[in-house]
C-alpha cells in the first residue's frame, strides 16, 4: 500500500494506460493513506472523496474506451488558495471562505480538462502570509519527516501531503517562495515559473511577484504538470502567449554553473552548507563547470526591496479585514496589517530601484553561466509552531528576521521572470530535508529543467522515495 502511494505520477498514468492499475483502486489507496496519516500531520482542510470516486470510475471507463485524456484519473491535491467553482476557499482565515466560489481558477481548469481529479484541499498559513504552516482556523501542519518542525509555507499542506504519500502532485503558489520553501523542507521538487507562464485567477494574476504551479516528488512529474498548465488563457491578461513544452529528456551535456552559498550576506546553517556543497559535487561529477560567484547583494539592499510585500494584494488582505475579523487573526497576519498601514507610494516605488539593482548582478552572471545555484533555505525549517513576529530567531548563531531571514527564495520573486526550481540536497541533523535552488535566465525554463534532470539522474538517492519515507505506525502516528 505504501509503495503504491509513492509511485510517481508518470508511473501511475502509465499503469492506468496498460490496465495494470485501476484509477479507483489507486484513489482508494490514497484515501486510506490520508485517513491514516493526516491526523498526525494536519495537512488537509477538506476532502472530496465521494466526488473523486465518481470521477475515478469515469476515468476507468475512459481508459477502457480508449478516450483517456493526458491526466485521466490522476488525483491532485489543491492548495487552499485556489478557487474551485462551488467549493470554499478560506486561505486559512476565518475571514474568508463563507460563500462558495463562483469561478474556477485557470490552472485548476486546465488540470481538470486534462482529466485530473481533486481529492483533497491542503492547508496554508493565514492569507498565505508565512513560510510556516499554521493558522487559528486549522491549527498546526507538521513536517512528515519530523513533526516538531514545519513543512514550510505557504504551500505547506501541499508539501506535507506529498511527503506523506497522500497525493502524487499538489498545487501551489509562490509569492515569496511558497512553492520552493515547502519543496525544500519536505524533500520535494518545486518549480517557480516565470510570471505569467502559468495562468492564474484574479486578483493574484495582477501580482507580478506571484507564480502558480505544482509541487511533486520528481522533476519528471513537475514537467508533466507544467506541460498541461502553461500557456495563454483568455481570463488572464498576464498569461504569456509563448508556451514552453518540456521534453522527457535532455542532452546530458555539462552545464556552466555559478553558485553562491549565501547570496553575499545571509548566515547559513552548517548542515545546509554541507548539503549544498555535496549537491555542487554532483554537478562537478557530471562534468559541469562550477564556479563560486559574487552577487554583491546585502541585507540593506534586501530590506529596501522587501517593501513590495506590503504593497501587494495578499500583503494587504489582513489590513482590509482586520476591523471585522482581527480578533480571530494570527499574530503574523496582524503584523502584516501594520506593515501595510505604513506603506506609502514612495516606499513601494523605491523598492523597484532596489530590485533593479539586484538584477544588475544576476543578469550579468547569467550572461556567463547557464544557471545560478544557491541553497533554498538557510536552515532545514523552523519549528512547526514558529511565530515569525517574535524576535530572537537565529541562524548559525546570528539573529535574523523571523519571517524573511531564513529563506533565500523571496529574492527571486523580485526577479519576476527568472524560472527557479528547488530540488532536494539531503537532510539536516533533525532529519528535516534541505534543498538547493536552480535559478535560470529570464524565461529560460528549459535550461532549469535540464539542470534539474541532470542532477536527479546523478543523485536519485536524494529524492523521495529513494531518500526514505516518513515513518508512520499502523494508526498513522509518526514513528
Amino acid at each position: 500500500m505504501t509503495d503504491l502511494c509513492y509511485l510517481s505520477a508518470t508511473d501511475v498514468l502509465a499503469q492506468f494506460q496498460s490496465n495494470a492499475l485501476s484509477p479507483v483502486a489507486y484513489l482508494d489507496a490514497l484515501i486510506t493513506r490520508t485517513e491514516a496519516v493526516n491526523p498526525a500531520i494536519n495537512a488537509v482542510t477538506e476532502t472530496y472523496f465521494v466526488q473523486a470516486r465518481d470521477a475515478a470510475q469515469q476515468a476507468e471507463t475512459a481508459y477502457a474506451a480508449g478516450t483517456a485524456r493526458p491526466l485521466e484519473g490522476l488525483p491532485i491535491a489543491i492548495k487552499d488558495v485556489h478557487h474551485w467553482k462551488g467549493k470554499h476557499t478560506s486561505q486559512g482565515s476565518y475571514a474568508l471562505g463563507h460563500d462558495p466560489d463562483d469561478t474556477t481558477d485557470p490552472m485548476l481548469e486546465r488540470l481538470m480538462d486534462a482529466g485530473a481529479i481533486f481529492h483533497i484541499r491542503t492547508t496554508v498559513p493565514e492569507f498565505c502570509l508565512a513560510g510556516v504552516c499554521w493558522s487559528n482556523r486549522y491549527g498546526i501542519t507538521r513536517n512528515p519527516h519530523n513533526p516538531e518542525f514545519a513543512p514550510g509555507g505557504s504551500s505547506g499542506g501541499s508539501g506535507a501531503a506529498l511527503a506523506a504519500g497522500m497525493t502524487p502532485v499538489a498545487t501551489g503558489t509562490d509569492i515569496g517562495g511558497s512553492i520552493r520553501i515547502p519543496a525544500s523542507a519536505c524533500g520535494l521538487v518545486g518549480f517557480k515559473p516565470p510570471h505569467g507562464r502559468n495562468p492564474d485567477g484574479a486578483p493574484f494574476n495582477f501580482d507580478r511577484y506571484n507564480h502558480c504551479g505544482v509541487l511533486s516528488r520528481s522533476v519528471g512529474d513537475t514537467a508533466l504538470a507544467q506541460n498541461i498548465i502553461s500557456g495563454a488563457h483568455p481570463r488572464d491578461h498576464d498569461s504569456l502567449r509563448e508556451r514552453v513544452v518540456i521534453p522527457d529528456r535532455f542532452d546530458p551535456a555539462p552545464l556552466r554553473i555559478g553558485f553562491s552559498m549565501d547570496l553575499g550576506y545571509a548566515p547559513i546553517d552548517a548542515d545546509v552548507r554541507a548539503n549544498t556543497k555535496a549537491a555542487l559535487e554532483v554537478f562537478r561529477a557530471a562534468g559541469c563547470q562550477v564556479d563560486q560567484v559574487d552577487l554583491g547583494w546585502s541585507a540593506a539592499l534586501d530590506e529596501d526591496a522587501l517593501w513590495w510585500y506590503s504593497a501587494m494584494h495578499f500583503g494587504r488582505q489582513a489590513l482590509w479585514l482586520r476591523d471585522k475579523f482581527g480578533g480571530r487573526m494570527t499574530p503574523y497576519a496582524l503584523n502584516a496589517a501594520k506593515a501595510a498601514e505604513k506603506i506609502t507610494p514612495d516606499l513601494a516605488a523605491r523598492s523597484w530601484d532596489a530590485q533593479h539593482a539586484m538584477y544588475q548582478s544576476l543578469g550579468a552572471l547569467h550572461e556567463i553561466y547557464d544557471v545560478i545555484l544557491c541553497p533554498t533555505l538557510a536552515i532545514g525549517c523552523p519549528a512547526a509552531d514558529h511565530d515569525p513576529t517574535q524576535p530572537g530567531f537565529t541562524v548559525n548563531g546570528v539573529q535574523v528576521d523571523g519571517e524573511f531571514g531564513w529563506d533565500l527564495t523571496h529574492h527571486f520573486n523580485m526577479m519576476h521572470n527568472c524560472p527557479v526550481m528547488s530540488v532536494p540536497s539531503g537532510r539536516d541533523r533533525h532529519g528535516v530535508p534541505t534543498g538547493v535552488q536552480i535559478v535560470g535566465r529570464t524565461f529560460d525554463d528549459l535550461t532549469v529543467f535540464r539542470a534539474a534532470m541532470l542532477y536527479e539522474t546523478h543523485a536519485p538517492q536524494q529524492f523521495i522515495p529513494a531518500a526514505g519515507l516518513p515513518g508512520f505506525g499502523e494508526e498513522g502516528e509518526r514513528t
